[in-house]
Protein backbone atom coordinates (compact mmCIF):
# COMPACT_ATOMS: atom_id res chain seq x y z
CA UNK A 1 0.00 0.00 0.00
CA UNK A 2 1.30 3.37 -1.02
CA UNK A 3 2.04 5.47 1.74
CA UNK A 4 1.69 9.00 2.06
CA UNK A 5 4.58 11.86 1.77
CA UNK A 6 5.77 12.91 5.29
CA UNK A 7 6.44 16.16 5.00
CA UNK A 8 3.99 17.54 2.34
CA UNK A 9 4.19 21.16 0.74
CA UNK A 10 1.55 23.19 2.08
CA UNK A 11 -0.10 26.46 1.26
CA UNK A 12 -2.76 28.40 3.04
CA UNK A 13 -4.42 31.55 1.76
CA UNK A 14 -7.30 33.18 3.42
CA UNK A 15 -9.48 34.95 2.18
CA UNK A 16 -12.58 36.90 3.69
CA UNK A 17 -16.27 36.10 2.84
CA UNK A 18 -19.77 37.25 3.98
CA UNK A 19 -21.39 34.68 6.89
CA UNK A 20 -24.18 33.46 6.02
CA UNK A 21 -27.63 34.42 6.93
CA UNK A 22 -29.46 32.99 9.93
CA UNK A 23 -32.28 30.35 8.45
CA UNK A 24 -35.54 32.03 8.28
CA UNK A 25 -37.51 32.24 11.73
CA UNK A 26 -41.34 30.86 12.28
CA UNK A 27 -43.54 33.45 12.83
CA UNK A 28 -45.35 34.08 16.42
CA UNK A 29 -46.51 36.44 19.02
CA UNK A 30 -45.90 36.86 22.36
CA UNK A 31 -46.70 38.99 25.62
CA UNK A 32 -43.92 41.64 27.29
CA UNK A 33 -46.08 41.36 29.99
CA UNK A 34 -48.67 39.12 31.30
CA UNK A 35 -50.49 37.91 28.62
CA UNK A 36 -53.97 37.60 28.35
CA UNK A 37 -55.44 34.18 27.96
CA UNK A 38 -56.15 34.58 23.55
CA UNK A 39 -52.61 34.59 23.66
CA UNK A 40 -51.63 31.76 25.80
CA UNK A 41 -52.17 29.28 22.61
CA UNK A 42 -49.75 31.55 20.43
CA UNK A 43 -47.36 31.43 23.20
CA UNK A 44 -47.70 27.59 23.93
CA UNK A 45 -46.91 26.91 20.21
CA UNK A 46 -43.85 29.33 19.92
CA UNK A 47 -42.04 27.41 23.61
CA UNK A 48 -42.66 24.02 21.75
CA UNK A 49 -40.27 24.67 18.68
CA UNK A 50 -36.26 25.24 19.24
CA UNK A 51 -34.36 27.95 18.40
CA UNK A 52 -31.66 27.46 16.13
CA UNK A 53 -27.76 26.83 18.30
CA UNK A 54 -24.68 28.54 17.50
CA UNK A 55 -22.21 27.38 15.83
CA UNK A 56 -18.70 28.11 14.77
CA UNK A 57 -18.11 28.69 10.69
CA UNK A 58 -15.06 29.56 8.52
CA UNK A 59 -14.75 33.40 8.77
CA UNK A 60 -14.03 33.06 5.06
CA UNK A 61 -12.29 31.17 2.48
CA UNK A 62 -9.01 29.40 2.98
CA UNK A 63 -7.45 26.87 0.74
CA UNK A 64 -3.91 24.61 1.14
CA UNK A 65 -2.07 22.58 -1.31
CA UNK A 66 -0.09 19.36 -1.12
CA UNK A 67 1.94 17.06 -3.13
CA UNK A 68 1.67 13.36 -2.81
CA UNK A 69 3.35 10.90 -4.78
CA UNK A 70 3.54 13.57 -7.59
CA UNK A 71 -0.59 13.97 -7.24
CA UNK A 72 -1.18 17.53 -6.66
CA UNK A 73 -4.35 17.81 -4.52
CA UNK A 74 -5.81 21.57 -3.75
CA UNK A 75 -8.21 21.34 -0.91
CA UNK A 76 -10.07 24.99 -0.80
CA UNK A 77 -12.94 25.40 1.83
CA UNK A 78 -15.73 28.09 2.88
CA UNK A 79 -18.98 29.04 4.89
CA UNK A 80 -22.28 28.61 2.96
CA UNK A 81 -25.56 29.11 4.03
CA UNK A 82 -27.19 26.44 2.23
CA UNK A 83 -27.13 23.84 -0.31
CA UNK A 84 -27.51 26.19 -3.19
CA UNK A 85 -24.56 28.12 -1.90
CA UNK A 86 -22.58 25.33 -1.46
CA UNK A 87 -22.59 24.08 -5.46
CA UNK A 88 -22.37 27.48 -6.41
CA UNK A 89 -19.39 27.52 -4.61
CA UNK A 90 -18.39 23.66 -6.20
CA UNK A 91 -19.00 25.08 -9.78
CA UNK A 92 -16.87 28.19 -8.93
CA UNK A 93 -13.82 26.38 -8.26
CA UNK A 94 -13.62 22.92 -9.31
CA UNK A 95 -11.36 22.54 -12.34
CA UNK A 96 -12.29 20.84 -15.35
CA UNK A 97 -8.93 20.13 -16.12
CA UNK A 98 -7.97 17.71 -13.25
CA UNK A 99 -8.66 14.29 -12.59
CA UNK A 100 -11.10 14.63 -9.48
CA UNK A 101 -12.65 17.59 -8.30
CA UNK A 102 -14.45 15.59 -4.56
CA UNK A 103 -16.20 17.76 -2.21
CA UNK A 104 -17.80 17.33 0.90
CA UNK A 105 -20.49 20.07 2.73
CA UNK A 106 -22.17 20.15 6.11
CA UNK A 107 -24.75 21.97 7.13
CA UNK A 108 -26.35 21.38 10.47
CA UNK A 109 -27.45 17.74 10.14
CA UNK A 110 -27.77 18.28 6.66
CA UNK A 111 -24.49 16.55 4.56
CA UNK A 112 -23.51 15.59 1.32
CA UNK A 113 -20.08 13.96 -0.11
CA UNK A 114 -18.83 12.92 -3.48
CA UNK A 115 -15.92 10.73 -4.79
CA UNK A 116 -16.05 12.12 -8.36
CA UNK A 117 -14.61 8.80 -9.81
CA UNK A 118 -12.36 7.92 -7.17
CA UNK A 119 -13.33 4.42 -5.60
CA UNK A 120 -16.13 4.48 -3.24
CA UNK A 121 -15.23 6.24 -0.16
CA UNK A 122 -11.97 7.36 -0.67
CA UNK A 123 -12.32 11.14 -1.54
CA UNK A 124 -15.59 12.24 -0.26
CA UNK A 125 -16.38 10.80 2.94
CA UNK A 126 -12.80 11.47 4.37
CA UNK A 127 -13.50 15.07 3.17
CA UNK A 128 -16.50 15.01 5.26
CA UNK A 129 -14.66 13.06 8.25
CA UNK A 130 -11.96 16.11 8.16
CA UNK A 131 -15.21 18.51 8.39
CA UNK A 132 -17.33 17.19 11.46
CA UNK A 133 -13.30 16.21 13.26
CA UNK A 134 -12.85 20.51 12.84
CA UNK A 135 -15.64 20.81 14.77
CA UNK A 136 -17.23 23.97 12.07
CA UNK A 137 -20.47 23.68 10.76
CA UNK A 138 -22.10 25.29 7.57
CA UNK A 139 -18.64 24.61 5.37
CA UNK A 140 -18.11 23.34 1.98
CA UNK A 141 -15.10 21.36 1.16
CA UNK A 142 -14.14 20.69 -2.22
CA UNK A 143 -10.08 19.01 -3.38
CA UNK A 144 -8.70 19.17 -6.30
CA UNK A 145 -6.43 16.26 -7.51
CA UNK A 146 -4.08 16.52 -10.54
CA UNK A 147 -3.05 12.93 -11.01
CA UNK A 148 1.07 12.44 -11.27
CA UNK A 149 1.18 9.16 -12.11
CA UNK A 150 1.66 6.95 -9.34
CA UNK A 151 -1.63 5.09 -8.16
CA UNK A 152 -2.17 5.94 -4.09
CA UNK A 153 -4.21 2.60 -3.50
CA UNK A 154 -7.15 2.80 -1.59
CA UNK A 155 -5.68 3.73 1.87
CA UNK A 156 -3.43 6.09 0.62
CA UNK A 157 -6.17 8.31 -0.99
CA UNK A 158 -8.06 8.13 2.21
CA UNK A 159 -5.34 9.61 3.75
CA UNK A 160 -4.35 12.19 0.76
CA UNK A 161 -7.90 13.57 1.01
CA UNK A 162 -9.12 13.44 4.17
CA UNK A 163 -5.10 15.02 5.45
CA UNK A 164 -5.52 17.77 2.59
CA UNK A 165 -9.06 18.92 4.03
CA UNK A 166 -7.71 18.65 7.69
CA UNK A 167 -4.92 20.57 6.93
CA UNK A 168 -6.84 23.45 4.85
CA UNK A 169 -9.29 23.73 8.06
CA UNK A 170 -6.75 22.98 10.79
CA UNK A 171 -5.69 26.80 11.51
CA UNK A 172 -8.74 28.48 9.46
CA UNK A 173 -10.05 31.40 11.29
CA UNK A 174 -13.35 30.63 12.80
CA UNK A 175 -15.82 32.95 14.51
CA UNK A 176 -19.30 31.95 16.55
CA UNK A 177 -22.17 32.77 14.36
CA UNK A 178 -25.59 32.99 16.91
CA UNK A 179 -28.40 32.73 14.81
CA UNK A 180 -30.96 35.43 14.16
CA UNK A 181 -34.56 35.71 14.19
CA UNK A 182 -36.96 38.14 12.16
CA UNK A 183 -39.31 40.18 14.82
CA UNK A 184 -41.56 42.67 14.15
CA UNK A 185 -43.39 45.08 16.88
CA UNK A 186 -46.34 47.33 17.08
CA UNK A 187 -45.16 50.57 18.37
CA UNK A 188 -47.26 54.08 19.25
CA UNK A 189 -46.09 56.69 17.62
CA UNK A 190 -44.97 58.30 20.85
CA UNK A 191 -43.00 55.13 21.99
CA UNK A 192 -40.63 54.82 18.99
CA UNK A 193 -37.74 56.94 20.90
CA UNK A 194 -37.89 54.35 23.92
CA UNK A 195 -38.63 51.02 21.28
CA UNK A 196 -35.52 52.27 19.66
CA UNK A 197 -33.03 52.83 22.76
CA UNK A 198 -33.88 49.12 23.84
CA UNK A 199 -33.58 47.91 20.23
CA UNK A 200 -30.13 49.26 20.09
CA UNK A 201 -28.95 48.26 23.81
CA UNK A 202 -29.59 44.95 22.59
CA UNK A 203 -27.69 45.38 19.14
CA UNK A 204 -30.87 44.63 16.99
CA UNK A 205 -29.84 44.54 13.06
CA UNK A 206 -31.55 45.47 9.78
CA UNK A 207 -34.29 48.23 11.56
CA UNK A 208 -37.31 49.04 9.45
CA UNK A 209 -40.27 50.71 9.74
CA UNK A 210 -43.82 50.03 8.13
CA UNK A 211 -46.34 52.89 8.59
CA UNK A 212 -49.22 51.42 6.68
CA UNK A 213 -49.30 47.98 8.38
CA UNK A 214 -49.62 49.09 11.89
CA UNK A 215 -52.97 49.55 13.28
CA UNK A 216 -54.00 53.45 13.89
CA UNK A 217 -51.59 55.38 16.01
CA UNK A 218 -48.80 52.42 15.42
CA UNK A 219 -46.07 51.70 13.80
CA UNK A 220 -44.71 48.03 12.82
CA UNK A 221 -41.06 47.87 12.96
CA UNK A 222 -39.23 44.61 12.22
CA UNK A 223 -35.42 43.94 12.79
CA UNK A 224 -33.49 40.74 13.38
CA UNK A 225 -32.10 40.07 17.02
CA UNK A 226 -30.06 37.24 18.47
CA UNK A 227 -33.09 33.90 19.20
CA UNK A 228 -31.22 33.94 23.02
CA UNK A 229 -32.09 38.15 23.19
CA UNK A 230 -35.94 37.63 21.84
CA UNK A 231 -37.29 37.24 25.49
CA UNK A 232 -35.10 39.72 27.22
CA UNK A 233 -35.42 42.16 24.74
CA UNK A 234 -39.40 41.58 24.91
CA UNK A 235 -39.50 42.44 28.92
CA UNK A 236 -37.12 45.54 28.48
CA UNK A 237 -39.29 47.13 26.16
CA UNK A 238 -42.47 46.17 28.04
CA UNK A 239 -40.89 47.48 31.39
CA UNK A 240 -39.71 51.06 29.73
CA UNK A 241 -43.03 51.38 27.70
CA UNK A 242 -45.20 50.91 30.65
CA UNK A 243 -47.62 48.44 28.78
CA UNK A 244 -47.44 45.12 26.41
CA UNK A 245 -46.26 45.42 23.25
CA UNK A 246 -46.62 42.36 21.12
CA UNK A 247 -43.33 41.01 19.43
CA UNK A 248 -44.25 38.67 16.16
CA UNK A 249 -41.64 36.60 14.74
Amino acid sequence: MAAVRASPRLRCLPLLLSQPDAAAAVRRSFSCASASSSLAPARAMASSSAAPSPYTTLVGRVSCEREIKRSKFIAIAAPVPNERAAMAFLDEVKDPRATHNCWAYKLGDQFRYNDDGEPSSTAGKPIYSAIISSGVDMVMVVVIRYFGGIKLGTGGLVRAYGGVASECLKDAPTHLVKPKARVGMEVPFDLLGTVYHQLQHFQAEDIKQDYDTGKDGNVMVMFRVEYEKIEDLGNAVNSACSRKIELYR
